[in-house]
């Protein structure tokens, strides 16, 4: 980590904490948690002091550059240009998978995935949120942990529709 002239290692990482506290929250997505979001911030963070301008503060060129860094996140992820307009990459799916819903639960067949999501994050214990987010993101997880994370998210559906 390159640490600009007239500051300490310990300022610096205060200036990086303060930032990454106040920007990194804004940017939220489904299936990334906020300390992965404020984990990569930080290394964007560190990796941006390699090109720090000391004409400016600190603080401005970090906020500037890690606002943009996330915001380009977003764009290069989240969306596509179509005909000259910006198109969610992710869009409201439905589930139809029998592993989540299944037939004893009495949903209405359009209930997206969006909603779900939401409701799953907030009632899902935080001790199981790990295994969640990797079976989310596709990354394996060992069949016990699995079931158990499915068996969690039928109760929680379950609950809400009662």
């Amino acid at each position: 980590m390159k640490i600009p002239k007239n500051m300490s290692e310990e300022q610096v990482l205060s200036i990086i904490d303060f930032i990454i506290g106040r920007i990194a929250p804004r940017y939220t997505f489904k299936g990334y948690d906020i300390e992965d979001i404020k984990q990569e911030s930080f290394i964007i963070c560190v990796d941006a002091l390699e090109r720090y301008d000391q004409k400016r503060p600190l603080e401005n060129f970090l906020a500037v550059h890690l606002s943009n860094r996330l915001k380009n996140f977003v764009r290069d992820n989240h969306y596509v240009k179509d005909n000259d307009h910006k198109k969610k990459v992710i869009s409201p799916q439905y589930i139809t998978d029998n592993n989540i819903v299944n037939s004893e639960i009495d949903f209405e067949q359009d209930i997206m995935v969006s909603e779900l999501f939401d409701i799953i994050d907030i009632k899902l214990p935080a001790v199981h949120r790990e295994d969640y987010l990797k079976l989310l993101n596709n990354i394996p997880i060992h069949k016990s942990k699995k079931d158990k994370i499915l068996s969690l998210i039928k109760e929680i559906l379950k609950d809400e529709e009662g």
